[in-house]
């Protein structure tokens, strides 16, 4: 005879369940959110008309873009579907769920206004280092940020090229990338 828990996926909840108990208090969503609430995003929400079906709040959608571009996640179609996939997403999105062309038509209507808060969020993130994509990819903690670390010395990059620098950057085409000298000639960062 085995002994197993129980396997009921039909039972409802008593009550809703709260996206709030089922995130982490110390996780980069919560943080992102507490960061974009505090913004004056006066200026986008009064660009709306007013008119035809309900939109999505401007903090909604910048906070899905913030939050997806420091875990890695770009495209709109991808942020929909996280939407569906992840608690993250879903706390960020108050469990709704906007559409790939809304997000896509957000960040190109409000491109200048996302890239200076961006800015700003990356300057209090500087607060949590940890939590920025690059302190985990080049940090000291494990065997991942060594790989990466290793491979670019091997492309002649020396530490202070990544040390305490986030790995975020809204580009909509390769173009848009400025030619410096941080950049290879095959456009590589």
């Amino acid at each position: 005879m085995s002994n197993f828990r129980e396997l009921d996926r039909e039972t409802r909840f008593l009550l809703p369940p709260s996206l709030d108990d089922w995130l982490p208090e110390q996780h980069l969503a919560r943080f992102v959110v507490d960061v974009i609430d505090g913004f004056d995003l006066s200026a986008m929400v009064t660009s709306y008309r007013g008119t035809g079906s309900a939109g999505y709040h401007p903090a909604l959608l910048l906070g899905l873009l913030v939050y997806g571009y420091a875990t890695g996640v770009f495209s709109s179609r991808k942020l929909e579907q996280a939407t569906y996939d992840s608690v993250a997403f879903r706390f960020i999105a108050a469990n709704d769920h906007p559409d790939h062309d809304t997000i896509a038509t957000f960040r190109r209507r409000f491109l200048k206004e996302i890239e200076a808060l961006f800015v700003r969020v990356l300057r209090m993130a500087r607060r949590r280092p940890e939590d920025l994509r690059s302190q985990r990819w080049f940090g000291t903690g494990d065997l991942r940020a060594f790989g990466h670390r290793s491979r670019l010395r091997q492309l002649g990059y020396a530490a202070a090229d990544w040390a305490a620098k986030p790995v975020i950057g809204i580009v909509n085409t390769w173009s848009d990338m400025p030619r410096d000298s941080t950049i290879s000639s095959e456009g590589r960062l």
